[in-house]
């Protein structure tokens, strides 16, 4: 299993995209629930930990 490594303020880029077309999201919360925030549109979901690891593609670029 490969472990993928993010930090809070990191841009992910995740395998489905949101309804608005948008595949990159802003992580804003990590710990056993993941907040992140669609870049296209500014919605906000929060999902548990393994549905994001899961789901998660790459980290685009993390936030200076």
């Amino acid at each position: 299993m490969i472990i993928k490594e993010f930090n809070l303020g990191d841009l992910v880029e995740m395998k489905k995209q949101h309804p608005c077309g948008s595949k990159i999201w802003k992580v804003l919360r990590t710990g056993a629930d993941i907040r992140m925030e669609c870049q296209g549109c500014r919605h906000q979901v929060m999902i548990p930990r393994s549905k994001f690891v899961k789901n998660m593609k790459k980290v685009i670029t993390p936030e200076n």
